[in-house]
């Protein structure tokens, strides 16, 4: 049949296409391309160490920055030249991106890990496999990945990356639900899963409710049967952001100024103090948080929205022999960097709630990338609940 005579070609020319003259290296160029054909050329005077190809796709539109400061100021949109496609890299034409809080703070130059300048914008998003070099295993023409790792710059319209940079996600789902899967509901599960044995019926406490990896531990902590007491900042229209966190599965919303009130034991009346507090704000918000925890609760801190300390009460230590935790998922990814069993499980995991309806991206706005100072504005405004995702 053709395709076994075809990939018995291939698996020749893999072994067998390099002939060495002089310390020259003449090659047989393989590819596949997204039409599914295979396309053939001599390459010579190419070393080993560095054989490669040109993309099928030769450029880029992308949001650069050459130097840390506000993102309106900084944030430029430019036509890159892609780099050639290594026998190990794979193209991707992005589908979509969204705007972090971690993207803003990279920018900034406040992030804990910056990438060399200039840099392309975007931790986040997911992107369609095009093309692939010839040693690529795991990853195909017509897969969506996404990145494993931050710093990768995603707000583009294609990228080469290497394929260890890069996991693969089901097309069943939802693109904006695949854009936002790798950063929010990450951290919402292993937050939830890695810190205290919840079971159905126990109760977490949580700040920023309304973020993403708020809504994203209110679904999953409702999927799980456990209870929420969801912390939001008050606002004018508390009534509809209560209404929409409660149709999520949230237990309860409360304000900020609630959390320091006495009515707060009531709320206890009804369900137990929490295992367990999450922390996206820092300052008072957090104090607060901890006061509630029951004996040998834990908090963990994510965020640090008001840029504040974080302040432990010394009797919430003595006398009730809290936890104080912190997490960032992304060195849990680096340190699970060589276990693909463990990110595997946890996307899979987060992909059936998704198929199953218990877990939806947060609200969502799309803008195209020509409306990047727009989406960029709107993502610092405060109060807002709505994530800009970018559209290529």
């Amino acid at each position: 049949p053709t395709w076994l005579l075809t990939d018995c070609f291939m698996e020749i020319l893999r072994f067998a296409h390099i002939i060495l003259r002089d310390f020259v290296v003449h090659k047989v160029v393989v590819r596949k391309i997204a039409t599914g054909a295979w396309t053939l050329s001599l390459d010579r005077n190419i070393s080993r160490s560095t054989f490669s190809v040109e993309p099928s796709v030769k450029e880029s539109t992308a949001l650069i920055y050459r130097c840390h400061g506000e993102p309106s100021q900084v944030v430029t949109l430019e036509t890159l030249k892609l780099p050639p496609l290594r026998s190990t890299s794979v193209l991707v034409k992005m589908l979509a991106a969204p705007i972090n809080p971690s993207d803003i703070n990279m920018i900034q130059g406040t992030y804990a890990i910056l990438p060399d300048l200039p840099a392309v914008g975007g931790n986040e998003g997911v992107g369609q496999v095009i093309e692939v070099g010839i040693e690529v295993k795991t990853i195909k023409v017509g897969d969506w990945v996404i990145p494993r790792d931050a710093g990768l710059g995603m707000w583009q319209t294609a990228v080469v990356l290497s394929a260890d940079d890069l996991v693969t996600v089901p097309s069943d789902i939802p693109v904006l639900s695949a854009a936002t899967l790798g950063v929010n509901p990450c951290t919402a599960l292993r937050m939830l899963s890695d810190f205290e044995d919840l079971k159905p019926g126990d109760t977490v406490i949580q700040n920023a409710a309304n973020s993403a990896v708020g809504q994203a531990v209110i679904q999953i902590a409702a999927a799980k049967g456990v209870q929420t007491v969801n912390v939001v900042r008050d606002r004018p229209n508390l009534q509809k952001l209560t209404d929409g966190l409660k149709a999520m599965g949230a237990t309860c919303v409360i304000t900020e100024e609630t959390l320091r009130r006495p009515e707060m034991k009531e709320i206890f009346k009804s369900y137990p103090r929490p295992k367990l507090a999450l922390n996206g704000v820092g300052g008072k918000s957090a104090t607060e948080l901890l006061r509630h925890l029951q004996s040998g609760g834990t908090m963990v801190t994510y965020g640090g929205m008001a840029k504040q300390p974080v302040t432990v009460p010394v009797s919430a230590l003595i006398f009730k022999n809290v936890k104080i935790r912190g997490f960032w998922v992304t060195q849990w990814k680096r340190d699970h960097k060589h276990d693909d069993e463990a990110l595997h499980s946890m996307l899979e995991e987060l992909c059936t709630l998704i198929r199953t309806g218990k877990l939806s991206s947060p609200a969502c706005t799309q803008v195209g990338m020509l409306d990047f100072h727009k989406a960029l504005h709107s993502a610092m405004k405060p109060y807002t609940s709505m994530k800009q995702v970018l559209v290529m």
